[in-house]
């Protein structure tokens, strides 16, 4: 995908840090996203990624420095000291931002169909009519049409997985925001909820994913930024970290990566031997 740089990116975050008391978790990160842009950040476990991630929604009070969405300040009112905006304010800015979390958090006692139109009805207080045409529009989208009047425990997780993606997509998002969509779901199940993101993808949404699945950022993403103890070590295109970086960092963690695939590859030809 080509990516189109404007004068004001869809999410900017300006020197952002983030602490757990005495514990900085989040170091300066500067950090643009611009509108139809997939960016993957990757890196080891407990580097801030999630942290990062749930900060540009503001879902993490960040300490430190500044997120805009689409121009305008998350969560906080300009100037010093910090005060928190107004919860109207707040909602608005983050009206633009859908979210999928490593957990469905699908309500169990709702159909599939229910799940994707109850923030429409509830929220932005569409005509029950209206939210079903566009929830039953955005199952399809993630191929579940067929599954609207089913429960959560009647699908499998993967099927889970998209029915929160189009919840999410129902919303009407200028950004979406992924938080290691698939790390709950067993390896047959991966796929094809990477589908359904790919295609998103292809059909310009601006995404923020937080993933272990490097095929996916060597396959989907304009940007991938590697984080490590709370700060980006590297970033660029897929091409220039994944086969050329000079990082020993980073080049510690593909390595890693890669010898643990080997492994598990080795065990299920054993396997099947």
């Amino acid at each position: 995908m080509t990516v189109t740089k404007t004068h004001r990116p869809a999410l900017a975050l300006r020197g952002v840090g983030k602490r757990f008391g005495s514990n900085q978790v989040l170091h300066n990160i500067d950090l643009e996203v611009q509108s139809s842009e997939v960016v993957c950040l990757i890196g080891p476990s407990g580097s801030g990624k999630s942290t990062l991630l749930r900060s540009m929604a503001f879902l993490e009070e960040y300490d430190d420095g500044e997120v805009f969405i689409e121009g305008q300040l998350l969560g906080w009112e300009p100037g010093l000291p910090r005060k928190r905006t107004s919860r109207a304010h707040l909602n608005k800015v983050r009206s633009t931002i859908g979210m999928v979390f490593q957990q469905f958090n699908l309500w169990p006692h709702m159909s599939v169909l229910g799940n994707v139109t109850e923030a429409l009805i509830r929220v932005r207080r569409i005509a029950s009519g209206e939210a079903r045409q566009r929830g039953l529009a955005m199952l399809e989208k993630v191929g579940l049409a067929h599954k609207a009047d089913a429960y959560p425990a009647q699908l499998s997780g993967g099927q889970q997985q998209r029915v929160a993606i189009a919840r999410a997509l129902a919303m009407e998002p200028h950004i979406m925001l992924f938080d290691e969509p698939t790390s709950a779901l067993d390896p047959e199940l991966v796929g094809e909820v990477l589908h359904v993101m790919k295609q998103l993808a292809a059909d310009g949404m601006t995404m923020v994913v937080v993933t272990h699945e490097m095929g996916f950022a060597a396959q989907v993403a304009d940007t991938v930024v590697f984080l490590d103890q709370g700060q980006i070590v590297a970033r660029g295109s897929p091409q220039k970290l994944f086969h050329m970086t000079q990082h020993p960092r980073l080049q510690q963690f593909l390595q890693n990566y890669l010898d643990r695939n080997a492994f598990w590859q080795d065990m299920k030809e054993e396997a099947t031997a």
